[in-house]
């Protein structure tokens, strides 16, 4: 699965875009720096995310909307289109995103 395809994944479980919950987790205090077992603890108590969907949140919420090109392009199942991954909910995301 994807970046963001997790992300994805994670807005329709939750109802929340991933910038929402960006959003949240700063308001906690979660932002660079920040551990990842916090967040998946506070992730999987909130909002009943395991692991793997936990970490693509962790990776956006400490390091933001890039991720490596080792991600991109390809034909694997794990390949992104973009480097960038859109975080302002998945029914908005334009075609040529």
């Amino acid at each position: 699965m994807s970046f963001q395809a997790y992300l994805d994944t994670i807005e329709t479980k939750t109802g929340l875009t991933p910038r929402a919950l960006v959003e949240l987790a700063a308001q906690r205090g979660f932002g660079p720096g920040t551990k990842a077992t916090p967040i998946l603890q506070w992730l999987a108590e909130d909002y009943g995310l395991g692991r793997g969907h936990g970490m693509a949140l962790v990776h956006v919420i400490t390091k933001g909307d890039r991720i490596s090109s080792k991600h991109v392009g390809g034909d694997g199942a794990h390949r992104d289109e973009s480097d960038r991954l859109w975080l302002d909910g998945k029914d908005s995301k334009p075609a040529d995103w």
